[in-house]
């Protein structure tokens, strides 16, 4: 049979389809070769008049660094216009930690949400950011409308690291086995990160008798000591110097210093550790780590007895009588029985019991949030510790 030569419909159905093939693999082929950039100009329309506006830039990034949470940080891009007629600019879209300010004004004039730029002459876009909690690294935009044909709009960009206005290392003041007889020095160190370096104002510990108890000051670091912490700034120490008399028992403060950057920054750094001596408490529901008596959810139906001890020892023990002066909740009855030598004499040991009647009313001290802590509180006697406060945790229910 002879051989048909294709007919020219045939011809242009098959020539449409391998074109199409062949160029939508030398698009992917570019693609892949000439990634997309940020800025970058549009495929020229063969429509554009040589003298049209362009918008050129010499930067479309700009690498920040670090900025503090609830800091402000800004950046200025410069827009050139290199075509041969008037380049006209307006705002476009922007990211949610993101804004572009109105384009630079002439002397003397006033800024505006759109701009003409003159050809040779160039302006200036200000992209400003906040750095947002929890922080890390971050990247922002701003959009700005041109009508240069070649480049309709122009993507600014910045970038960094959002970190903390402030850090304190350690997080917290320790102060672990510390007699209610001696005095003791802690410290920690507050690391800034902003371009101001801080000034404190004013310095502080909470609580009752804070003056008598504590001695807090600062001091700013050295330049060596900045630079050994990533990304920190600035920074001061704070240094807590602690008199003796401190009641036996857990010791829970805040110390709250405000200091400027020139924004005034409230830090509050924990003040926290165990007040030891020669008055001890035991029994059953006495928490060692937590230095406070649990007594848990007790029913208000059939209520609630339990003794524990008060332990004194030391050179001074025959000086203790516990008086009782304030017990929260009201309904938890506290007596206190005489003391006895134990052993060879050397721990005085003072019984007290703890009563909840039958009809008490619901109360909650389940040493929590929503339930605070309840006390048992005694003037003791002692040289040492003339007062003795035991946390309670308990809850009466129905």
């Amino acid at each position: 049979m002879a051989a048909r030569a294709p007919s020219a419909w045939a011809v242009t159905v098959v020539a449409a389809v391998v074109g199409g093939m062949v160029g939508a693999g030398g698009v992917g082929l570019q693609a892949v070769l000439v990634p997309w950039q940020m800025g970058e100009l549009v495929p020229i329309p063969a429509s554009v008049p040589a003298d049209a506006p362009r918008a050129e830039t010499i930067e479309t990034t700009h690498e920040f660094g670090t900025v503090g949470t609830g800091s402000t940080g800004t950046h200025r891009f410069e827009i050139r216009n290199t075509g041969g007629r008037p380049l006209t600019l307006t705002r476009g879209t922007s990211s949610c930690s993101c804004t572009v300010s109105d384009f630079e004004a002439a002397e003397g004039g006033v800024p505006d949400a759109s701009k003409v730029v003159p050809p040779g002459d160039s302006t200036v876009v200000t992209v400003t950011w906040q750095g947002k909690p929890p922080g890390g690294p971050f990247r922002q935009q701003v959009t700005v409308n041109t009508d240069d044909p070649r480049r309709p709009e122009i993507v600014f960009a910045v970038e960094g690291t959002v970190v903390p206005t402030w850090r304190a290392v350690p997080e917290s003041i320790a102060v672990n086995q510390l007699a209610t007889s001696a005095s003791r020095v802690a410290s920690t160190t507050i690391y800034t990160y902003g371009e101001i370096q801080p000034e404190v104002n004013d310095i502080a510990v909470d609580g009752p008798d804070a003056e008598r108890f504590f001695a807090v000051t600062t001091a700013p670091l050295s330049t060596d000591e900045i630079a050994a912490e990533p990304a920190a700034t600035g920074g001061f120490r704070i240094q807590v110097e602690i008199n003796p008399g401190l009641p036996i028992g857990p010791l829970r403060r805040t110390v709250t210093v405000r200091f400027s950057m020139p924004d005034e920054v409230v830090a509050d750094v924990p003040l926290e550790g165990m007040v030891g001596g020669d008055l001890v408490i035991a029994g059953p529901g006495w928490d060692t780590s937590g230095q406070r008596l649990v007594l848990g959810t007790v029913s208000g139906k059939s209520g609630f007895r339990r003794r524990v001890f008060l332990m004194a020892k030391g050179p001074h023990r025959d000086l203790v009588s516990p008086v009782l002066r304030e017990v929260v909740p009201e309904s938890l009855e506290v007596t206190v029985g005489p003391g006895a030598a134990i052993g060879t004499g050397g721990v005085v040991r003072f019984p007290i019991d703890l009563v909840i009647r039958p009809g008490s009313r619901p109360v909650n001290h389940l040493c929590s949030e929503q339930g605070p802590a309840g006390r048992i509180v005694f003037d003791t006697g002692h040289p040492d510790s003339p007062s003795l406060e035991i946390p309670v945790c308990v809850a009466i229910g129905p």
